[in-house]
């Protein structure tokens, strides 16, 4: 882990200061749309827009890196996102905060792809695991302490647009200054959606309601916290659980996945979620018990990611993991798009507790439907499987999923050669 800070520390540094603007604008807007007094439906309109436009940016995002290359797109995306973090501030709309959510959601998608070919490029075989377990931990930590950075002014200044601004225009030094020549890049051509369905039905259906999971908590956990009433501190206290959770709860989720039916710990994993969502609801007015349900959300959808992947991988050759991953990163992202409009009439209608009505039903539905595939499909031996590869949710790019690809594929070799 050493040689792995040493030699991309100044690419970590840099993906931390994106994470913490990333993290900080959900919950800033959440807060801010609770002081001018938007309605819930209104602020899951707003919070659509990041996932549509990440949606798109993952689509387009290939296309400008070979056209005009890797520090052009980078430089420029990461430029607009913090305009728009300005803009945010400066014109307090409904309107005007969709369009820059779309904008801000179109372009985290690229940089990504951009610093992910980076961060593979300066890796090898040896030390790529542990570069892209740091990569996703930089991811998960600068979430978190943008939670904590929201307590530093008030929503209903200027002052936390600019932290935001800053802190992402600060990441382009490290980032470009360190990244050695472009590498060369190419992505594998998508499995198509029938046959990945036909694949794993479990992993297509169990990415795209994993999505609404993750929309809900990313785009509207903010909004549902200002709705109840919660104090600022609560709030980052509230979110920043959700990331502690799947920071925690990521290891020991992997370990028991490479020793067990898949399929039974999704069932388990997703059944914990939803029960966790009813701990908030049976204490309602306990702070602690809301605490406790953001750290049970967030501690099995964040691992749920890579369980399916590799679910699904377990009933594929190592040669289209990669593809079949591409087009799981879209159903996700379609599952995502439109789930903060719908939660958010759902919290209009029906108070705020539909927010966590909606993820325990998501997460039960994903229950409901691995146990019916482990009673029409034989379950693969632990030998059968490959070696689960860590993967988040926050950065859905074909790029990282090649790269977990990659070294899940290095794994199962040396387990074979040992074997």
């Amino acid at each position: 882990m050493f040689a792995v800070l040493r030699n991309s520390w100044a690419l970590l540094l840099g993906m931390f200061l994106l994470m913490l603007g990333n993290g900080m604008q959900g919950t800033v807007l959440g807060l801010r749309g609770g002081i001018e007094a938007f309605e819930s439906t209104t602020m899951g309109f707003v919070m659509a827009g990041y996932f549509a436009g990440f949606l798109g940016g993952a689509q387009a995002a290939p296309w400008l890196v070979r056209r005009v290359g890797h520090v052009r797109v980078f430089a420029a995306l990461a430029s607009l996102i913090s305009a728009a973090f300005i803009i945010f501030a400066a014109v307090v709309d409904p309107i005007a905060w969709t369009l820059m959510r779309v904008v801000v959601g179109f372009c985290f998608s690229g940089v990504y792809v951009v610093a992910e070919s980076w961060l593979n490029d300066s890796s090898t075989n040896e030390n790529r695991g542990q570069t892209l377990s740091a990569y996703l931990m930089m991811q998960m930590l600068g979430i978190i302490v943008a939670q904590g950075l929201i307590n530093a002014a008030d929503p209903g200044g200027y002052d936390l647009f600019i932290i935001m601004s800053v802190a992402v225009s600060i990441s382009f030094a490290p980032m470009l200054l360190s990244a050695g020549p472009a590498p060369a890049f190419s992505t594998t051509r998508r499995m198509s959606l029938h046959q990945l369905f036909k694949t794993s039905p479990l992993g297509c259906v169990g990415t795209f309601l994993l999505g609404g999971v993750f929309a809900a908590q990313f785009g509207m956990g903010p909004v549902y916290a200002t709705m109840i009433g919660l104090t600022k501190v609560d709030i980052s206290i509230f979110i920043g659980a959700i990331y502690v959770g799947g920071l925690v709860l990521q290891y020991p989720i992997g370990w028991c996945s490479d020793r067990m039916d898949r399929r039974a710990l999704i069932t388990m994993v997703t059944a914990l979620g939803s029960a966790g969502c009813l701990i908030a609801l049976i204490f309602g007015g306990s702070f602690a018990a809301l605490v406790i349900t953001a750290l049970l959300i967030g501690g099995t959808s964040n691992p749920l990611y890579s369980l399916l992947i590799a679910h699904t991988n377990d009933f594929l050759e190592h040669e289209d993991m990669a593809s079949a991953s591409g087009g799981l990163i879209v159903l996700n992202g379609v599952g995502a798009a439109g789930t903060p409009i719908l939660v958010g009439y759902l919290m209009q209608e029906f108070g705020p507790p539909a927010f966590l009505y909606f993820i325990a039903t998501i997460m039960a539905a994903i229950t409901a439907y691995a146990m019916y595939r482990m009673t029409v499909r034989p379950a693969r031996t632990v030998e059968e499987t490959s070696p689960i590869a860590p993967y988040s949710m926050v950065s859905g790019t074909q790029v990282a999923a090649e790269i977990a690809q990659e070294i899940a594929a290095e794994q199962a070799s040396e387990q074979e050669k040992a074997e």
